[in-house]
């Protein structure tokens, strides 16, 4: 993980750009007023994204998980649609 200040992430940022892109790394750009902003790669954010929609998906389960435990659900017929051949 690199911090550096906006000043010198701007008059550097293709390295900054390559850092995070080639390397993996992760750059912190401190500014006034606790202003801080990250820099990842695509991958990186793609990945945080996936994990939050995980996260979300998991925790839905588990509150339907916990109705049916707790006698809230419901029971359907199974509706069968003809397969098209």
């Amino acid at each position: 993980m690199i911090a550096a200040n906006y000043s010198t992430v701007r008059d550097n940022l293709k390295q900054y750009c390559d850092q995070v892109s080639d390397c993996g790394e992760t750059v912190i750009v401190t500014r006034k007023n606790e202003k801080n902003v990250v820099i990842i790669s695509l991958e990186q954010w793609n990945a945080l994204e996936r994990a939050a929609r995980n996260a979300e998906y998991l925790s839905s389960l588990d509150r339907a998980f916990e109705q049916l435990r707790s006698g809230r659900g419901t029971q359907h017929e199974l509706i069968e649609e003809p397969l098209d051949e």
